[in-house]
């Protein structure tokens, strides 16, 4: 197991940012690694992380303007090779259709459930790093 796995969280709210990470903590469940944090609060920060490489998953805001989740999520499923699986926060539960359209492996709806994210965050990097990724 890897001894650091590194999460992007992408949302222009830096107290979206900031509740991702203290859901998610240093560690989201005890057979994943800890986790370190990459905020990008603009579409070019967060292509420009995916192209240098070393994100295990990352974290999209669905309401971020001018930019939302769902379509960088798109995007980056498009454009990045072997893109990190992604984490959905989407606005209600009737919106996770848009976030299967957007290719994300999981959602939660905002505002953040800590439990209900540190659950997901996790199940991804299982899944993430048991591939060798």
């Amino acid at each position: 197991m890897r001894p650091i796995a590194t999460v992007l969280v992408y949302s222009d709210d830096a107290s979206t940012r900031e509740q991702v990470r203290l859901a998610a903590g240093r560690r989201p469940a005890a057979d994943v690694p800890p986790v370190e944090f990459l905020e990008c609060a603009t579409l070019p920060a967060v292509l420009s992380a995916l192209e240098e490489g070393g994100i295990d998953v990352c974290v999209l805001d669905g309401e971020t303007a001018p930019a939302g989740g769902m379509g960088v999520c798109r995007q980056i499923k498009d454009e990045i090779f072997q893109c990190p699986p992604v984490l959905l926060l989407i606005g209600r539960p009737q919106d996770a259709w848009l976030a299967t359209w957007s290719r994300a492996e999981a959602a939660v709806t905002h505002p953040v459930d800590p439990v209900a994210l540190a659950d997901a965050l996790a199940g991804l990097l299982r899944r993430r790093l048991s591939v060798g990724a």
